[in-house]
């Protein structure tokens, strides 16, 4: 039998910080209640923000769609520009 390393990490605002660690405790020990777990630890660490949020990839692919429809728009656009001077 082997075992294996689950490593997650959470970036959060300093004042939610101690909740969500008891919260994640909590979640934790309803966890050994039905799986074994060996050892394991919560760490929390001071990191510094840039003050830039980075785009999710959600967010970038919300913006590739409306990049995407705003071209076939406009392309439509001058399809029926093109015909109307056609005719």
């Amino acid at each position: 039998m082997g075992y294996q390393k689950i490593n997650v990490e959470f970036i959060v605002f300093s004042e939610e910080a101690d909740a969500i660690v008891a919260e994640l405790n909590a979640a934790i020990d309803r966890l050994d209640e039905t799986h074994t777990i060996f050892g394991g630890a919560i760490e929390s660490v001071p990191v510094a923000h840039s003050g830039a949020r980075r785009k999710s990839a959600l967010r970038h692919t919300l913006d590739a769609g409306n990049a995407a429809t705003s071209a076939v728009k406009l392309a439509a656009q001058r399809v029926a520009d093109a015909y109307k001077k056609v005719i």
